[in-house]
């Protein structure tokens, strides 16, 4: 009887570190894995349309998650869509003329706001704004204006 026991002890071990490794890595790919605030400044930038984009995307530069998307909101002045990112303080070097685009991650269709360096000599400060920014390419609307174009070529 007491083998049974150190087993059923085993296994219950067993699946409750599993449990909490599914914990995990749920946390990790929905973007909540970090409970800490660290250090870092905000920039923001102004696109025509975000998209799916969502508060906590990660913002990358060279392919390096470099802070995430704080806020997103809408301009009724300007009909723009203004995202707030949060970048990371070690990252305080890139330059102002850097450009902003919103591209799509893999299968699963994440959003993420990619930072392209300029070569300007004077960076990006807190409450800097990106000037140059390229939207999020809108499927239906390519599949739209392609189908409207083959149309068109028939007639």
């Amino acid at each position: 009887m007491q083998h049974t026991n150190n087993q059923d002890t085993l296994v219950g071990l067993f699946v409750a570190a599993g449990i909490v490794g599914l914990f995990f890595l749920a946390m990790h790919v929905s973007n909540l894995s970090s409970f800490v605030e660290e250090d870092s400044y905000t920039i923001t930038a102004r696109f025509e349309n975000s998209g799916g984009l969502k508060v906590k995307s990660p913002v990358s530069a060279a392919g390096v998650k470099i802070g995430k998307v704080s806020s997103i909101s809408f301009d009724p002045k300007t009909y723009e869509s203004v995202v707030q990112m949060s970048i990371d303080s070690k990252y305080n070097t890139m330059p102002d003329d850097t450009t902003a685009s919103i591209f799509t991650a893999g299968l699963l269709g994440e959003q993420y706001v990619n930072l392209e360096p300029g070569g300007s000599e004077t960076y990006l400060k807190a409450d800097g704004k990106i000037e140059i920014t390229q939207s999020a390419i809108i499927l239906e609307k390519a599949i739209g204006q392609f189908l409207f174009k083959s149309a068109e070529e028939k007639k």
